[in-house]
């Protein structure tokens, strides 16, 4: 076969008889995170994030940054899941998993839904790919850490509950307002203010005025 021949075979869309199929490109979402005190890692993480989605051949569809505390709320990852939940983003990157869940549970929550959605997660520090079979065979292992999470939990209430018993500590919850209705209607009849009803019955004035505005079912 000649030079040219093989040239031409070689770049040939055909593999053995087949239409070669173009590789897909992954459009990626970026998600950078920081807490109050740390935002000058920002450019970090996303400078990063991006140099790394070039060397995988992803085009980067959206990129978010997120400013907060670890136990806020993450308000701006629900914009790329919503993003996600659209298809328009086939893999979500991040710098480190810490910086995508508020705890192994959340962590797990989110992955499962991603990879029901189809959608890929990389994190970059921890070398976490579910793009590919080892990285689902190590999202596996979350979910067995997510259940020993929830154990302890469990674990630390019952101890907890356990230790109030026998400090003599009622438990259960709380009277609520509607168990002072009639202690309500009686010093407000007399002439007391909604909020020193409150302030002696312990309760919101918000509740003092919700009995109030109910009517009085005759027995």
């Amino acid at each position: 076969m000649s030079a040219k021949r093989a040239s031409e075979k070689a770049k040939s869309p055909r593999v053995f008889g087949q239409v070669r199929k173009p590789a897909k490109v992954f459009r990626a979402g970026i998600y950078a995170r920081v807490s109050t005190n740390d935002q000058q890692t920002i450019p970090l993480q996303i400078r990063a994030l991006r140099e790394y989605a070039v060397r995988r051949g992803w085009t980067i569809a959206l990129q978010v940054k997120e400013v907060g505390s670890g136990a806020s709320e993450r308000q701006m990852r629900e914009k790329l899941l919503e993003a996600a939940r659209r298809r328009e983003i086939d893999v979500v990157l991040v710098w480190r998993l810490d910086r995508w869940g508020r705890s192994v549970a959340d962590l797990l929550a989110t992955l499962q839904e991603l990879q029901h959605l189809g959608v890929g997660f990389v994190s970059l520090t921890e070398a976490l790919d579910l793009t590919t079979p080892a990285g689902r065979a190590m999202a596996a292992l979350l979910a067995v850490f997510a259940e020993f999470e929830r154990e302890i939990l469990r674990e630390r209430v019952r101890a907890g509950l356990a230790r109030a018993r026998q400090n003599g500590k009622r438990l259960g919850r709380p009277a609520t307002a509607a168990r002072h209705a009639t202690d309500i209607r009686k010093l407000y009849r007399a002439g007391t203010s909604k909020s020193e009803i409150a302030r002696r019955l312990q309760i919101g004035r918000s509740s003092v005025r919700r009995i109030l505005a109910q009517p009085i079912v005759p027995k």
